[in-house]
């Protein structure tokens, strides 16, 4: 998939992987990566959403594929990496925070770059910016879209009802596999399902969680993006990685990312936000902006969460543009 159709008229073409790859991470686990642009060219790290969601091949196309050495992966569990979440047996108990963190800086050092710009939206804003304060001497910019901290109130406002005063139809369809004396702990509630062996339980679960997040992504609706997220192998990975994650808090004190920014204050970044963001709220990505104001900041004022919003896709691609045009500025005469 490419991407929507408007996207070929803000971003750049699509393109194919010059080289591919599994890297061994430990623990079982293989991790499917992939570079593509420019052998040569400025290496840019893309983390997905989710957490759970996997790469798709229009990530590719917020960089210029002349200037930028281009590397997507897909983090442990979903995608095309292995053991993949869909299957009952998998174990995520080695699928955590930090465990992301280690598989990127092990391909950062196994593909031979030096420092990368690290780019990452929703939940990819999150691990870019415990990538980044555990590793800022190997990234030269952070790119940030829909933030995402895993602060309790955010995944409350989201699962736990704040939610449903602006999709209450929706949120009926989240709820209906919960019977009403759990619906008070939703996360809880879900992991129960998601982890029963039973197909008929997990894959109703796995399909009602994704939906849910799918259907309250873009400003308009998306069938087709629905339709994508909800294929059933690939909705229930998501749902149990992302619930996964959530019950643990993301392995985050409460605050930690934002209160960690001293870490990457001298790392130019860029923080992209949709007005209207349900699934991650602005407050968000403004008390980001608050701790960390050296960073650009845009408020979108036409859109929701999604990179496919034309508003947000144009200044994703903006800020690639401008730190590569940045580098080839100061870049000696005959490099």
């Amino acid at each position: 998939m490419s991407g929507p159709a408007h996207l070929d008229r803000i971003l750049y073409p699509p393109i194919e992987p010059y080289e591919t790859g599994e890297l061994i991470v430990g623990d079982g686990n293989r991790v499917y990566w992939e570079q593509s642009g420019n052998p040569e060219g400025k290496p840019v790290v893309f983390l997905h959403g989710g957490p759970g969601a996997g790469t798709s091949t229009w990530h590719r196309r917020f960089f210029d594929p002349e200037r930028y050495r281009i590397v997507l992966f897909d983090q442990r569990g979903c995608g095309r990496s292995t053991p993949h979440a869909s299957d009952p047996r998998a174990d995520l108990r080695f699928n955590t925070t930090w465990h992301l963190v280690a598989d990127i800086e092990l391909l950062r050092r196994n593909l031979g770059i030096t420092k990368w710009q690290v780019f990452g939206g929703s939940w990819g804003s999150a691990l870019a910016l415990a990538y980044a304060q555990a590793h800022p001497a190997s990234v030269t910019e952070i790119v940030l879209r829909g933030i995402f901290t895993l602060r309790r109130f955010e995944l409350e406002w989201f699962y736990e009802g704040g939610a449903s005063a602006i999709f209450p139809d929706l949120w009926e369809d989240f709820v209906a596999p919960i019977p009403v004396l759990e619906r008070s702990r939703m996360i809880e509630a879900y992991a129960r399902r998601l982890a029963d062996p039973d197909p008929a339980v997990h894959r109703q679960a796995g399909l009602a969680w994704t939906r849910w997040e799918a259907s309250t992504l873009t400003l308009l609706p998306d069938p087709d993006l629905v339709a994508t997220m909800t294929e059933p192998d690939a909705a229930v990975a998501f749902a149990r990685i992302e619930n996964h994650y959530f019950m643990h808090g993301g392995w985050f004190d409460d605050g930690q990312l934002i209160a960690g920014v001293d870490a990457i204050r001298g790392i130019p970044g860029v923080i992209v936000q949709g007005r209207y963001d349900v699934c991650t709220p602005a407050m968000t990505a403004w008390d980001l902006h608050r701790a960390w104001p050296e960073a650009e900041f845009h408020m979108i004022p036409d859109a929701s969460h999604s990179a496919t919003e034309p508003g947000i896709a144009r200044a994703l691609r903006a800020a690639t543009d401008r730190f590569v045009q940045r580098d080839e500025s100061v870049r000696p005469p005959d490099a």
